[in-house]
């Protein structure tokens, strides 16, 4: 390979949220990766370092271009320029988006279980949260239009929050289905607000499928949330777009993102973006390998020793959903208890609503030795705990 993702990079003492722990833990929670970034992307941050100066930014023609010219090669979605909003992240998107095209009271629906932040944004925001819930069965997710078109047909919900592709159950949404949720809001007048920050994760050989990309439907009733943040590891820089064809919602979506002062970029953010969308596709191509090694390491590890644990899917990003119903009723006490006893740190399922409290999620986004590290204390854990809960 050309890149080495077997080397470590301490992170401790870096004002790292992920690694910001007790000396004897291992984070594998947040999604975040413990692999430097592209080196093209390292170049591209340093040559603007050495300028010195660091004042407003504004954005360049190649910045619409490197998004712009990104879906179309590799997703095959063609963008216009002017769909295209600088904004600082994904989260403030989807906040800002809630307060200026719902009002207080109304109803924002989501499909649980899902990124946790989503109810943030909603209930901070004084709207109210509406779980739609996925279907889990055989190991696998789906989604209840019957379900879904009675929770969107109520006047008071407005927006639908869409994770596409899926956080944290790991589900690369088909065409037909993304079809098909757009036709049901359309029919309800309901906003669609796409989160679509993993999508350049997918497994090698997989691709996912815009939600604006589907139909002149999903096209006028939708906001997009992309960024080149989770792909490349990217997410301190704070950049990222949103995408709205729509010319009403658009002007919405700039009007509100201004106000909120969450549309102008820091002096790092267009570089960034774009070498990472012109010149980092070699480096994720490797990633995406390494990445799906490291998923079937898991599985097979779990498969192996674990049994009472498995592994919902491979598809999409570098966060594995592990369904632990087998060994406990109550995941947030077995993630607790393996923090304690082992200092394997794993985000809690209950955080994502829906069915999560029977799972955990455990991020893979690590050298392979440390991987290694983190199943042996799962193991470790699973043990200590089917005993704890035998001597009861």
């Amino acid at each position: 390979m050309r890149y080495d993702f077997d080397a470590k990079t301490n992170r401790r003492n870096s004002n790292s949220l992920k690694w910001d722990v007790s000396g004897n833990e291992l984070p594998m929670w947040v999604a975040d990766m413990d692999f430097q970034t592209a080196p093209e992307i390292r170049e591209a941050i340093l040559q603007r370092a050495e300028h010195g100066i660091y004042g407003y930014t504004i954005l360049p023609d190649e910045w619409y271009e490197a998004y712009q010219g990104w879906w179309q090669q590799y997703h095959g979605f063609r963008m216009e320029r002017e769909w295209l909003i600088f904004c600082t992240g994904v989260v403030p998107a989807i906040s800002s988006a809630v307060r200026k095209l719902t009002t207080p009271g109304e109803n924002v629906l989501i499909q649980t279980p899902v990124y946790n932040i989503f109810f943030n944004s909603i209930v901070n925001n004084g709207r109210n949260v509406v779980e739609s819930p996925l279907v889990y069965d055989d190991g696998k997710y789906f989604i209840d239009f019957d379900r879904l078109e009675k929770d969107l047909a109520n006047p008071q919900t407005t927006m639908m929050i869409l994770c596409n592709p899926h956080n944290p159950v790991g589900k690369i949404w088909e065409k037909e289905t993304l079809e098909r949720i757009g036709e049901v809001c359309a029919r309800y007048h309901v906003v669609v607000l796409s989160d679509e920050i993993h999508c350049d994760l997918t497994a090698p050989g997989k691709g996912y499928t815009p939600f604006a990309s589907v139909s002149e439907t999903c096209r006028k009733i939708s906001i997009t949330a992309i960024a080149p943040t989770k792909a490349f590891n990217l997410a301190g820089l704070q950049t990222a777009a949103v995408v709205v064809p729509n010319e009403v919602l658009r002007h919405k979506m700039w009007r509100t993102l201004n106000t909120d002062e969450v549309a102008e970029p820091n002096a790092f953010a267009v570089d960034a973006a774009v070498a990472a969308f012109t010149k980092g596709k070699p480096w994720l191509d490797e990633l995406r390998e390494y990445l799906q090694e490291n998923k079937e390491l898991v599985r097979s590890f779990i498969e192996k020793e674990l049994p009472q644990l498995s592994v919902v899917s491979l598809e999409v990003t570098y966060l594995l959903w592990i369904d632990c119903s087998k060994l406990t009723e109550t995941s947030s006490e077995f993630a607790d208890f393996l923090r304690k006893q082992t200092g394997l740190y794993l985000s809690k399922g209950k955080e994502y609503g829906g069915n999560g409290e029977q799972f955990v999620r455990m991020n893979i986004a690590c050298p392979r030795e440390v991987v290694q590290d983190g199943l042996e204390r799962l193991k470790q854990g699973v043990r200590k705990y089917d005993s704890v809960c035998r001597d009861r």
